[in-house]
C-alpha cells in the first residue's frame, strides 16, 4: 500500500471515528493515530461494551495496586500504570470502535462513558485514600469531587454549545493519566511524595474547574442573549 493510500485510508477512519467530539489535548494527534491503528486490529468477538468493561477493570487495578501498596510494598504501586493503561484501551476505544463498525449508539453510547468514567475515577481515588496517610484522605475526595465537577463542566458545556469535549485546553483524560502513572513511579521512588503531589494536582483541576465553570457562564449568557 503506497503513502499516498495510507494516509487517505487514515483520514477516512479517523474522519468517521471521531466526528461526534472535538479534541484539544496536548496529545491528540498522537494518540488519534495510536487509536486509528488499533480499531482494524480490534478482534471482531470484542464489542464497544466489553472495551467499556475493560476500561473500567483498569480503573479496578488501579485500585488494587493502592491497595496492595498499603498492605504489602509500594512497588505494587507500578502495576497502577498497567492499570491505566488497560483503562485508556477501553475507554479510548469503545466509542470509537462502534464508530469504525457503524454502529454507533449515540446517546447511549454517551450515557455508558459517563457512567463508567464516574465509576473509574471512584476506584482511583478510593484506592489513594486506602493508600493515604496521617490524615491526607481529603486529597482523595476532593480528587474524586473536583473530577466529577469536571464531568459536570463537560456535560453542560454540550448542553450549552452542541459541541462536545472531554478536554480542558490542552489537557485530557489521557493526560491525567500519564500524570497519575507519573505521580505513581514517583512515590515508588520516592515514599511520600505522592501526598504533596496529589495535593499539587487537586489544587490544579480546582483552578482549571474554577476557569471553565466561568468560561461555561459566560457562554450560556451568550446564548440566552443571542435567543431573546
Amino acid at each position: 500500500m503506497g503513502k499516498e493510500t495510507q494516509l487517505e485510508a487514515y483520514s477516512a477512519i479517523a474522519q468517521r471515528t471521531f466526528s461526534d467530539r472535538k479534541r484539544t489535548n496536548i496529545l491528540k494527534k498522537g494518540e488519534q493515530f495510536t487509536i486509528v491503528f488499533l480499531l482494524p486490529k480490534v478482534p471482531n468477538f470484542i464489542s464497544p461494551n466489553l472495551l467499556t468493561l475493560i476500561g473500567t477493570l483498569g480503573s479496578g487495578l488501579v485500585f488494587l495496586a493502592f491497595v496492595l501498596g498499603t498492605y504489602v510494598t509500594n512497588w505494587y504501586l507500578l502495576l497502577g500504570i498497567i492499570g491505566l493503561v488497560i483503562n485508556w484501551l477501553g475507554d479510548s476505544l469503545d466509542g470509537r470502535l462502534a464508530y469504525y463498525r457503524n454502529i454507533p449508539r449515540r446517546w447511549y453510547g454517551f450515557a455508558l462513558d459517563i457512567i463508567a468514567d464516574w465509576i473509574g475515577i471512584v476506584l482511583i481515588g478510593f484506592g489513594y485514600y486506602i493508600y493515604a496517610k496521617n490524615g491526607t484522605q481529603i486529597v482523595a475526595f476532593a480528587f474524586v469531587a473536583l473530577y466529577g465537577w469536571s464531568i459536570i463542566i463537560s456535560q453542560l458545556r454540550y448542553k450549552i454549545t452542541n459541541e462536545y469535549s472531554i478536554d480542558s485546553g490542552f489537557v485530557g483524560p489521557t493526560e491525567l493519566r500519564f500524570i497519575i502513572a507519573l505521580i505513581l513511579i514517583l512515590e515508588v521512588l520516592f515514599q511520600g511524595s505522592i501526598t504533596y503531589l496529589a495535593g499539587l494536582i487537586t489544587i490544579v483541576l480546582f483552578i482549571i474547574n474554577t476557569i471553565d465553570s466561568f468560561k461555561l457562564l459566560k457562554q450560556g449568557d451568550l446564548k440566552d442573549k443571542n435567543q431573546d
